[in-house]
């Protein structure tokens, strides 16, 4: 088993962010199978202000690079992935087009 921790903005917009939560409160089936499918276990997003924190938990099977090929191929996984952008928006160190960023861990307790 492998976690992955990930950031992300939204637009700094009150309104946006809770639509966005409402979204998140109520994730279409097709993406929470997407998930599933691609070896991830367990997944779970934070929000302070409009920083967003994700924790994968994923089995050794999975890859990123395999996700966003069958992501590529699932129409409703694009049109959740447009949806999507309406709130999100790139943190300043990203690339073009990319969205969650891998975030480096600098400490662990154990």
């Amino acid at each position: 088993m492998k976690r992955y921790c990930l950031a992300l903005d939204l637009v700094d917009d009150p309104g946006l962010i809770e639509e966005y939560d409402a979204f998140h409160r109520n994730v279409w089936p097709e993406i929470l199978e997407s998930i599933k499918q691609s070896g991830i276990e367990d997944m779970e997003i934070y929000r302070t202000g409009n920083r967003l924190f994700m924790i994968i938990d994923a089995n050794d099977g999975f890859s990123f690079e395999q996700k966003a090929e069958t992501d590529a191929s699932n129409l409703k996984v694009q049109e959740w992935e447009q949806l999507m952008w309406k709130f999100q928006q790139a943190l300043p160190w990203a690339k073009e087009g990319e969205k969650w960023l891998l975030m480096d861990k600098i400490f662990k307790l154990k």
